[in-house]
This record gives C-alpha cells, structure tokens and sequence, in this order.
C-alpha cells in the first residue's frame, strides 16, 4: 500500500511540474500572465492614442511583448509620431517603445 501511495505522489508531482513549465515564458513566447498584461497595455496605448485629437488611431499599429511596445505606421507629420510615443511612454507598464512609424 506504501509503495502505491508514493507511485501516485511521484505521478502527481511530476504531472504539477509539467503544468507549471507549461506556462512558463521563454525568451520567444509570453507566458499566460504575460500575454494578459501586453494585451492591457496595449488596449491602453490605443486609448491614450484615441484620445488626443491630433492622432489618428487608424494610422497606427500597436503592438506588445513583454512589455515592449512597437508602433507602426504612417502619420501625417513628426509632430505626430513625437506624440504618440510620448504617449505610449506615459502608460503605465510599458517598458520601452520601439518607432517604426513613418511620415506619409
């Protein structure tokens, strides 16, 4: 009976240190937690975008991973790409902004 009890612990533990590397992030893919957070700080890059009447969110790409943002695009002017990653650094989360946006 002892021997089973500690086939079934082992099996157990092995099944929970499975679950847990499972979620784990690398280097290349977010973990579940992860992914939820860029999603957050993407929706609220969009927002902050949306809500400056000189920006057109339309014209800009939002993208994040682990807390990196990119944005791309193209907008009117210089004044416009200065504003949305002043913008962008301004949120909460964000890590760092990479520019890819360009003048039309």
């Amino acid at each position: 009976m002892k021997q089973v009890n500690r086939v079934l612990s082992a099996v157990f533990l092995a099944f929970s240190l499975l679950s847990v590397v499972g979620c784990a992030s690398t280097a290349k893919q977010e973990g579940t937690g992860e992914y939820l957070d860029d999603s957050v700080i993407t929706a609220k890059v969009k927002a902050a975008i949306l809500g400056d009447p000189t920006l057109k969110v339309a014209e800009i790409n939002v993208e994040t991973f682990k807390g990196v943002v990119q944005l791309s695009g193209f907008v009117s002017s210089q004044a416009d790409i200065n504003k949305a990653v002043e913008l962008t650094r301004k949120v909460h989360g964000v890590v760092s902004v990479k520019n890819d946006m360009h003048v039309k």
